[in-house]
């Protein structure tokens, strides 16, 4: 595994940017986060776990959508899940994952901009 701070658990520290400054130890932890989602096929990745109708989503499934080998697939789906963007269960010889909603609410409370005043 990796040695990198894990996700924050208390969403209130991640106010909106637009709102005050984040916390160095906030930024710290959420980091590994923002830069997981920075590639292209792990954005791509992260979304289709995200969307599974049943909450989670074979390997099997996500790994055919792509036009990349079975282990750069692995390769991507271990660094969203080092990050802390998503769970991974085995269940024989296939592997399902689920998003975390916890850390995607902190990340999106941390990117929401209030909307413009009507001028």
């Amino acid at each position: 595994m990796s040695n990198q701070a894990g996700p924050v658990t208390d969403v209130s520290c991640c106010l909106s940017l637009t709102e005050r400054r984040m916390p160095a130890e906030a930024a710290t932890a959420l980091a590994p986060a923002f830069k997981a989602l920075g590639d292209p096929v792990r954005l791509q990745l992260m979304s289709m776990i995200a969307s599974a109708e049943s909450g989670e989503i074979c390997v099997c499934d996500l790994t055919p959508a792509f036009d990349l080998t079975g282990p750069t697939i692995s390769h991507h789906l271990r660094t969203l899940r080092e990050a802390g963007l998503v769970d991974a269960e085995r269940r024989g010889t296939w592997v399902y994952y689920r998003a975390r909603p916890a850390i995607l609410r902190q990340l999106a409370a941390l990117l929401t901009v209030a909307p413009e005043p009507n001028h």
